[in-house]
């Protein structure tokens, strides 16, 4: 062997002694050599904090993933979640072991950039922190393409050279080639190295060492060749491929910037200024105080203060109508397009868009509180979190790099003991720069930003990722009735004028709701309600009076009416015989029966009580809501079971659930015993989403294996869901699982298309098919084979955008 052989030799043995540091240095399961926790002392009860951290130059979810693993091998840290396409981190620590400035200082010696978010701002307050959102990705994209233009401008002349030209040593003309190379390596392609040596200065594995090792190689070679005089160079090699890897990041850049187009659009619905009504701020002690409309910006706007809104405006913030009617559309928060009437103790929210009406409303939630601002938190944790699908992927990044480093390797001696050094270097080349590791990294969270973020713009919000994979494998789908599957109030729905005249029926109902005007209980505001909807003159009752057994007796202009139910009645000594079978038919239907007697007095104002016979009835019911037929009947078309579950008798959770179209239903279920219900389904081997809205069903919810919680329900059911139903509509629920399933089918695409380019990839660049076929391949067309697959897990996620709820 001549001295060059054995100088390359030795090169490759300084390969593999690289590897093998690699392996017992322990980053392969993303570990130091000597294991330490890095728990803070958080299982003896030590203090908690999180902080979101905004991280910048990432090239690749690799990068991503080295942040992650020298974050978790610090100690105080607890746990990491973090999103590549969002550039978002979220870190749980504990602040007696480790501060932020630790943990920016952790990023930094990688090579990346990182820097706090202010949690505790709504969108209207947060200004900075938008346009560092929305400028990060274009800041990359313009950096990529200043150093593209160089790098295509420069290494053009290097391929006419060495391709066309065939320039070689000892040509004077290869200086040329090294110094133009030199120019696309270190400049244009510095990002690479720097973070590729932060990468192997703290152990950590990454994309860039990977191409960091393969255009380094064939560069050094190159000018080692240069200056000895050998006869091969594989300056264009390094160029190229360069060039290459700029042009995919420059693409995958573009693409990503879509990826997050529901977090922008989201931002950008909220109003910049209001209308708002306040006393000027100078005036005269002997002046009256007056009001004054001013406009301010939006972040200025306080609890308290009354804005008002004029027709086509955004409503600034949250609040409650005070003056005035018009109708809201509220679909970009609820993907509900029909338009909603609001009116004085309504409440509106907050980037709303108001109709052609004009009113005033009270702000009651401003900045972090409002509901954007909460919508805007729910979806960047849900893009931060990890599925579980994606454990898979992180588990074979982790031992990714040291094996393709291995296989490279191993591709070099053997290709060096039988063949030539040119092969061994082109193959070993190539092997490095084909094995992309960016595609499989992309394959999760590209589909989970994407299907969030839609999400949220059809009203759904996922808490996470995990529940966002869930959803999808769910099998049984359990509604709790009222206030889901019913609007979870009473409504009259029937009036029955007994011995009166069938048009008297306003009569009927105007004497019950006068009576009912003092009363506390839900049906009895259910009856007043109905008679103000009709424009009924109502009398202010006297001597009222609530009946135990289910009623109310009070003086109505002069009259003495008795309103409750048919026993009440019989007790008091009223015949109910002429309303009965209609009585008995309405139970039926679940309603609840009220009747209505007016009453007799003697002189002495005592009721006469044996010879009085029921004026009429009313009929009140917990309505089903509008589209929750629908919605089930899609639920059952997915194949899904579907089992109701309430704590009515039998007979009106019977005749509700064929009213839907729901098969089973669990009645007479008491509120603590919800959650085992579930319990019991799951253990039957149920996957269970359960779906509710009350404080009762906060356990059911955490039980299920997905909760869903009605956003118009109560605060602690919404806390206790992985997912959020803002319209409060169960077509949301039909949604989530389609949603779902199109992300877990578009995961499953972009893992299948990453694991198969890798598994295809790599034999075929260390040579497999050269004995039969005489391939050999090519370096710079690998980094074009690597750039196109990353690029094709983001395109393929990005079909996710153009997802649409089936109309049903």
């Amino acid at each position: 062997m001549t001295p060059i052989d054995y100088a390359v030799a030795t090169a490759g043995a300084a390969l593999i002694v690289f590897v093998l540091w690699y392996f017992l240095g322990g980053p392969l399961l993303g570990r130091d050599i000597v294991s330490r926790p890095n728990n803070g002392g958080h299982e003896h009860g030590a203090a908690r904090r999180e902080v979101e951290l905004a991280l910048g130059g990432l090239h690749c979810p690799s990068c991503m993933l080295a942040i992650e693993r020298n974050w978790k091998r610090t100690q105080g840290v607890i746990d990491v979640s973090a999103n590549f396409d969002t550039g978002r981190a979220t870190v749980s620590y504990d602040p007696n072991a480790v501060t932020v400035e630790t943990l920016v200082k952790k990023v930094e010696d990688l090579g990346y950039t990182a820097s706090p978010v202010n949690p505790d701002v709504g969108p209207g307050h947060d200004a900075p922190a938008q346009r560092a959102v929305r400028s990060q990705v274009e800041d990359e994209v313009a950096y990529l393409r200043v150093r593209l233009v160089v790098s295509v401008i420069l290494t053009a002349p290097v391929l006419v050279l060495a391709m066309a030209l065939h320039v070689m040593p000892p040509d004077p003309l290869v200086w040329v080639e090294f110094a133009l190379t030199a120019v696309v390596l270190f400049w244009a392609g510095w990002r690479i190295l720097r973070s590729a040596w932060g990468a192997v200065r703290n152990r950590a594995s990454d994309m860039n060492v990977l191409i960091a090792t393969g255009t380094l190689a064939a560069f050094v070679y190159s000018a080692v060749a240069v200056v000895l005089g050998l006869p091969h160079v594989y300056f264009e090699t390094t160029a190229v491929i360069i060039t290459l890897i700029l042009i995919g990041r420059l693409l995958e850049a573009r693409a990503r910037s879509h990826t997050s187009d529901a977090i922008r659009k989201l931002l950008d619905l909220q109003a910049r200024t209001a209308r708002v009504i306040r006393p000027p701020v100078e005036q005269a002690h002997d002046v009256p105080a007056q009001q004054v409309e001013i406009d301010v910006p939006i972040e200025d706007v306080r609890v308290g203060d009354k804005v008002r809104v004029r027709p086509g405006e955004k409503i600034a913030v949250d609040g409650v109508v005070l003056e005035g009617t018009s109708s809201v559309d509220e679909s970009m928060i609820t993907g509900e397009s029909i338009p909603v009437d609001k009116q004085p103790g309504d409440v509106v929210i907050g980037a709303t868009v108001n109709g052609s009406g004009s009113f005033i409303f009270e702000a009651t939630k401003v900045g972090s509180d409002t509901t954007l601002a909460q919508i805007v938190r729910m979806v960047r944790a849900a893009q931060a979190s990890k599925a579980p699908i994606q454990r898979l992927a992180d588990a074979v990044a982790g031992y990714f790099v040291p094996v393709v480093v291995s296989i490279a390797a191993a591709t070099f001696a053997v290709w060096f003991i039988f063949g030539t050094v040119s092969e061994a270097v082109t193959a070993a080349v190539a092997v490095l720069i084909i094995a992309c590791p960016c595609a499989l990294g992309l394959a999760t969270p590209t589909a989970v930003t994407v299907g969030t973020g839609r999400g949220a713009e059809n009203g759904v919000l996922i808490r996470s990722a995990g529940a966002l994979e869930t959803a999808g494998k769910i099998d049984t789908v359990v509604l709790d009735k009222t206030g889901t599957i019913t609007r979870g109030r009473p409504s009259v729905t029937d009036i029955v004028a007994g011995i009166l005249n069938q048009v008297q029926d306003d009569l009927l109902l105007q004497l019950a709701a006068s009576c009912e005007l003092a009363s506390e209980h839900p049906i009895g505001q259910a009856i007043a309600k109905a008679a103000q909807e009709r424009g009924l003159a109502l009398d202010e009752p006297s001597d009222f009076q609530a009946l135990p057994g289910g009623g109310v007796r009070a003086n109505v202009a002069g009259k003495a009416v008795l309103v409750g139910t048919a026993k009440l009645m019989r007790e008091n000594g009223i015949d109910t015989s002429p309303l009965d079978t209609r009585i008995e038919e309405l139970e039926s239907q679940a309603k609840t029966v009220v009747v209505v007697a007016v009453l007799r007095q003697d002189q002495d104002a005592r009721i006469v009580q044996h010879v009085q016979v029921a004026q009429g009835l009313i009929a009140v019911a917990d309505t089903v809501k509008p589209g929750s037929e629908e919605a089930i009947a899609a639920l059952k078309r997915m194949g899904l079971r579907v089992v109701m579950i309430t704590g009515d008798n039998e007979r009106t959770a019977r005749a509700v659930a064929r009213e839907v179209g729901i098969d089973e239903a669990l009645a007479e279920v008491l509120p603590g015993d919800k959650a085992a219900r579930v319990a019991e389904l799951k253990h039957r081997g149920a996957r269970v989403a359960m779906v509710g809205d009350g404080i009762n069903d906060a356990p059911a919810l955490v039980e299920a294996d997905i909760g869903i919680a009605i956003g118009t329900g109560t605060d602690i059911a919404i806390e206790s869901a992985d997912i959020t139903l803002i319209s409060g509509e169960l077509s949301g629920v039909v949604t989530a699982i389609e949603l779902s399933r199109a992300t877990l089918a578009n995961i499953k695409q972009n893992l299948f298309f990453a694991f198969i380019y890798n598994t295809l990839g790599i034999p075929i660049a260390a040579g497999v098919l050269y004995p039969a076929f005489g391939l050999l391949l090519d370096p710079m067309i690998a980094a074009a084979a690597m750039a196109a697959s990353s690029l094709s897990v983001v395109t393929n996620a990005l079909r996710l955008r153009g997802f649409r709820p089936r109309r049903r």
